[in-house]
């Protein structure tokens, strides 16, 4: 009768411990159904951030002033909240999604600035690796290569490379992805599509390179004249060379 008595009692115990986790289950998940907060993630390019956390918390506080803590999750307007921020012109993309502890997650990534477009009377802008123009950033500078002209001004003004000159943002690219000439080629010199002139870090040369096609085969020539003509003729001989005609290096 004892045992019997006492297996009634550990039973009870233990039917009383689950009934109060359980409780607490359902209380916290009912927690976990309204909004507790957010966390925002921000991806760097090359080390910086051009889009900072404070700047993305404050775009959310002012345009979403409704969104507290306690919130139904199921209020929350994620996809106005993506939309929103989408808006930062720095921003590339952001995804928005609610965690299992109430906690909106924003993940952002930024665009990339792989040449600035400078020009002397108006505001400079950066130009993406996808070849959007966007303005520049008033907290950061991106090292990239300096694009300047007459036709590069224009170019600011269409808001995406691509759309009007898709050769020169494979010259730019071609630039970027080779470690020896994205340190020697420091400026491009866009007068129209049929001329583009080179500015380097070491030389006073100027270097004529037409339009922006055969890349390589330019690209080749004009490391000829550095390792074949210079060395026998000296950096200081020449003020001008010319790769813009085919299978011709003009050195004046």
């Amino acid at each position: 009768m004892k045992n019997t008595g006492l297996r009634k009692s550990l039973v009870f115990i233990l039917l009383s411990l689950v009934l109060v986790g359980f409780i607490g289950f359902v209380e916290k998940q009912s927690l976990y159904k309204t909004f507790q907060g957010s966390e925002v993630k921000i991806g760097g390019v090359s080390g910086l951030y051009f889009v900072e956390e404070s700047e993305i918390r404050q775009i959310i506080s002012e345009s979403f002033p409704e969104l507290k803590v306690g919130m139904m999750i199921e209020e929350v307007p994620l996809k106005e909240i993506e939309k929103r921020i989408e808006g930062h012109p720095f921003v590339k993309s952001v995804q928005a999604t609610i965690g299992q502890k109430g906690i909106l997650n924003l993940e952002i990534q930024q665009h990339q600035p792989i040449a600035r477009i400078a020009r002397p009377t108006a505001a400079d802008g950066y130009i993406t690796v996808e070849g959007l123009i966007i303005p520049t950033s008033p907290t950061y500078t991106s090292r990239v290569l300096i694009l300047e002209g007459k036709h590069a001004e224009k170019l600011m003004n269409k808001g995406d490379v691509n759309s009007e000159m898709p050769e020169l943002m494979d010259l730019i690219r071609f630039i970027a992805a080779d470690k020896f000439w994205s340190a020697q080629i420091t400026e491009l010199e866009v007068n129209s599509p049929t001329d583009i002139r080179m500015y380097q870090q070491v030389g006073s040369q100027i270097i004529e390179f037409g339009d922006a096609l055969n890349l390589q085969d330019k690209f080749d020539r004009i490391k000829i004249f550095y390792k074949e003509i210079l060395p026998r003729k000296g950096w200081d001989t020449y003020s001008r060379v010319s790769v813009k005609f085919k299978d011709q290096i003009v050195c004046e």
